[in-house]
């Protein structure tokens, strides 16, 4: 911890940084939350607060729903973009956790290198979050871990299929198999397989079956994800033509349980890694997924920001 931070603020960089109980809690709180929300009723526990967001990487969904989460909480939201920050111009990340944590109560990063929000953490005197990185989108999995409580109740002992690449939410789904005790199978074609470092701690609860069909069968809730993520334009033809068979489609639904529901962070891309018939069917609940981001950042927000205890 830099010796210009006297507190020790917690920071939400991972699923690993709460406990399974403390996430359990949260999710429920989410529930709550968008009760009280439904019901129209108004709770303003971060008036006067403020929370820094610094997006290096564009977003529709993260934006929105921090910004509105906040405001529906009473505080306020900054949007600060690459252009708008020292942070995009060669000021040290360690400099701008310094100044900027003076003067917000929480921080928010989406950004490309995992490394960064780790450094800016650590000399940050407010809280952290992780809005996304290259190697992990914690906030997605609490959206997506809501949803299947509200649709399905406990996630613990289920069966879950992630099709595609192994990439950031691979690996928050990896993380997630562990704090709420489901097993994971993991589809994806050879050279795509998710870091070795998330995957081994996980042991025996996931395992990689590069068989799509193979590895869907049985499985109560199938997840995909686009094939190229940002940043990774250039390598669209040659992911599409690896990729090809990965496409969650009605065989994949058909091995599946009968149950099944599927989910998809978005934005998708119909005709590539999901059919429109799969991702506008009745077994999806994208739509669901998506909203939930706001109730459950929202829930991050209060238990950071010391106004709820997990």
């Amino acid at each position: 911890m830099d010796n210009d931070n006297p507190a020790s603020p917690r920071h939400f960089l991972s699923l690993l940084d709460f406990s399974p109980r403390e996430l359990r809690r949260l999710i429920e709180r989410a529930i709550e939350l968008k009760a009280m929300l439904g019901r129209g009723e108004n709770y303003s526990p971060l008036s006067g607060r403020t929370l820094g967001m610094i997006f290096e990487k564009s977003s529709t969904r993260t934006r929105v729903s921090f910004e509105v989460g906040m405001t529906q909480l009473g505080g306020h939201a900054l949007f600060l973009s690459s252009r708008d920050t020292q942070l995009g111009r060669g000021e040290p990340i360690e400099d701008s956790a310094r100044v900027l944590s003076r003067m917000v109560d929480c921080i928010i990063i989406r950004t490309f290198q995992h490394e960064t929000v780790e450094r800016f953490a650590n000399h940050s005197r407010v809280p952290v979050i992780n809005a996304l990185t290259d190697l992990l989108h914690p906030c997605q999995l609490l959206a997506d871990m809501q949803t299947w409580f509200e649709h399905r109740g406990d996630i613990s002992g289920r069966l879950v299929t992630w099709i595609g690449d192994g990439n950031n939410m691979c690996h928050s789904y990896i993380n997630a198999a562990r704090q709420f005790d489901f097993r994971l199978n993991i589809a994806c074609p050879e050279g795509y397989e998710p870091d070795v470092a998330i995957l081994e701690p996980a042991g025996e609860r996931c395992r990689i079956i590069h068989d799509p069909v193979a590895a869907a069968e049985g499985a109560d809730l199938i997840v995909t994800d686009v094939w190229a993520s940002m940043g990774q334009e250039e390598e669209q033809a040659r992911r599409e033509e690896a990729f090809a068979g990965y496409q969650v489609n009605d065989a994949i639904m058909a091995s599946a349980a009968k149950q099944a529901l599927f989910m998809h962070c978005l934005p998708a891309h119909r005709g590539e890694e999901v059919s429109a018939a799969v991702i506008d069917g009745p077994q999806s609940i994208v739509w669901d997924e998506a909203e939930n981001r706001l109730h459950a950042q929202k829930a991050l927000l209060e238990i950071l920001m010391g106004s709820w205890q997990a």
